[in-house]
């Protein structure tokens, strides 16, 4: 997987671009060079994947990789886009675009393209569009090299300093078909992409296609929507995507994805999500960081076609393993960030801060699977989370895969649920206080919030209902936790279970016939 740290610092590295020619005139001010003109549209670009897709595959050209090799970490950060040379930096539209350099972690080209009036003028690379040091490689590569990625900025009528465009900016494209964007909190994190091939499939590597060729539609004056199409290909696939994005107080995208398969593969992951998951208050390694806590996402949120809320907390697991949670049409799914409590990270990274990203299905997404792939890890560079959508008929060479979705980038799930919601999962030692700990015997701690939680009335409690796929509870016990907000309830048991194979567990909270919570599901690896 592509790592993470390398992807955040590489898209701090750069910044701006301009235009000549036969854009309209606000982006001729900069003197930028420009192919030659062609026709475009989204339909002839989705006939272009479809004619490339009955061709065997053949990698885009790269400049020497010698010199690419030279741009490490060090170099590339050194290496600046000049904010005056933005596209779209006058106009129109409310949103100027910068552009990423190549080096050695993203050395294959990507070519901008802008697009006016159903023509289209890629934007030939050129150094002077960057500050470099006089002794930097970049001066080695050759004119239109290309580029490695790109990223929207902020407003240029935005009057807020958080969001001054020439410091900040609200979505970037960088590396294979990732893409990523900040959300309520002004923070990065996670991260989607167009497709996720074969990940976790034993035997096979996983294929990582790209966006090669990206299209900028220029904006009407003043608009505060951007649209950018892309062109993906891989050894097994190519495909076009169509984005429009929103900056509001996160940042929505409807995507449009029409993608056409050379190959048979195994595992395709559609709206695949990638996040990052260390440890939380769940499992903690004695002394392995100072931190208490390190994730971008601390769960997966699930909203069935059958209208179940679903929280499964995530895991950082003793071996790879896949999870498949079968569903018809889903109403959504998504990577969240519900811990939102500084002191539970004590970083300045603000991991408090990082968004949530929903998935919001359109259009009927037939039967499959929410697939949930977790990775160990043992620092936090490394992605080590997947969750997508796994259709379930087998994906075979020679057909045709059109979906259009939206993606939430927000501090939390857009369409919450009115039940209560898990809001921390702890395990520990089974057993009491005082007495000898038994082998084989774990304690669970759940704590629930919500409003049906906080009518239950005075003298009664909350029956947990518990399953799990071997062992037995005891010890089961539901109290309202004290000195706190109304509706703030915590669900105790131990849970006894031989053996290492991991233990599916679920549990929701009722009060005679009615359900008071979203259910809670975890996988448990006994230790």
């Amino acid at each position: 997987m592509i790592d993470r740290r390398t992807l955040l610092a590489s898209a701090a590295a750069t910044a701006g671009l301009a235009a000549t020619g036969f854009a309209p005139a606000a982006l001729a001010a900069q003197g930028l060079k420009f192919g030659n003109e062609a026709p475009f549209s989204f339909d002839a670009l989705v006939a272009r994947a479809e004619a490339m897709a009955k061709r065997p595959y053949k990698a885009p050209p790269a400049p020497p990789s010698d010199i690419l090799e030279r741009i490490d970490y060090d170099a590339h950060g050194k290496i600046r886009f000049k904010p005056d040379y933005a596209l779209f930096a006058d106009g129109p539209g409310q949103f100027p675009v910068t552009f990423f350099h190549l080096g050695r972690y993203f050395q294959s080209p990507v070519r901008m393209h802008v697009v006016a009036n159903g023509k289209a003028r890629e934007i030939v690379y050129d150094e002077r569009y960057f500050d470099m040091p006089a002794d930097s490689p970049a001066h080695e590569l050759p004119a239109g090299s290309g580029f490695a990625g790109f990223r929207f900025q902020e407003s240029r009528f935005g009057t807020d300093p958080k969001r001054d465009w020439r410091g900040n900016d609200w979505v970037a494209f960088l590396g294979a078909s990732y893409f990523r964007a900040i959300g309520a909190l002004y923070q990065y994190g996670l991260s989607a992409r167009g497709i996720a091939l074969e990940v976790a499939v034993a035997g096979k590597p996983e294929e990582f296609p790209a966006f090669t060729h990206v299209y900028f539609d220029t904006p009407a004056d003043g608009s505060d929507t951007v649209t950018v199409c892309c062109l993906l290909d891989g050894p097994s696939i190519s495909g076009a995507y169509r984005f429009v994005m929103q900056r509001g107080e996160g940042v929505l995208m409807d995507i449009d994805s029409t993608l056409f398969l050379r190959s048979d593969v195994t595992r395709f992951g559609l709206a695949p999500l990638t996040s990052m998951y260390w440890y939380s208050e769940t499992v903690k390694p004695t002394a392995v960081d100072w931190r208490p806590e390190i994730h971008d996402s601390d769960g997966l949120a699930l909203w069935t076609g059958a209208g179940e809320h679903i929280w499964r907390p995530l895991n950082n697991p003793p071996r790879t393993i896949a999870s498949a949670f079968q569903d018809e049409n889903p109403r959504g799914f998504g990577l969240l960030q519900r811990d939102r409590a500084f002191d539970h990270y004590l970083d300045g990274v603000f991991y408090d801060r990082r968004p949530s990203l929903w998935v919001e299905p359109k259009g009927d997404w037939g039967k499959g699977a929410v697939e949930l792939i977790e990775i160990p890890t043992d620092d936090e560079i490394h992605d080590n989370i997947v969750a997508m959508w796994v259709p379930r008929e087998p994906a075979k060479a020679g057909t045709r895969h059109d979906l259009s979705y939206r993606l939430h980038w927000l501090a939390d799930e857009p369409f919450p649920t009115t039940l209560g919601r898990c809001v921390a999962t702890r395990l520990g030692n089974g057993g009491q206080p005082g007495q000898p700990r038994p082998a084989g015997v774990r304690k669970f701690m759940l704590e629930f919030r919500g409003p049906p939680l906080a009518t239950i009335p005075f003298g009664e409690e909350p029956e947990p209902v518990l399953w799990a796929s071997r062992g037995s509870f005891s010890y089961i016990l539901a109290e309202a936790l004290p000195n706190d907000v109304p509706g703030h309830w915590r669900v105790q048991f131990d849970l006894t279970v031989e053996g290492t194979e991991p233990v599916e567990m679920r549990c929701f909270l009722k009060l005679g016939d009615q359900v008071l919570t979203e259910t809670w599901l975890y996988q448990y690896h006994p230790f």
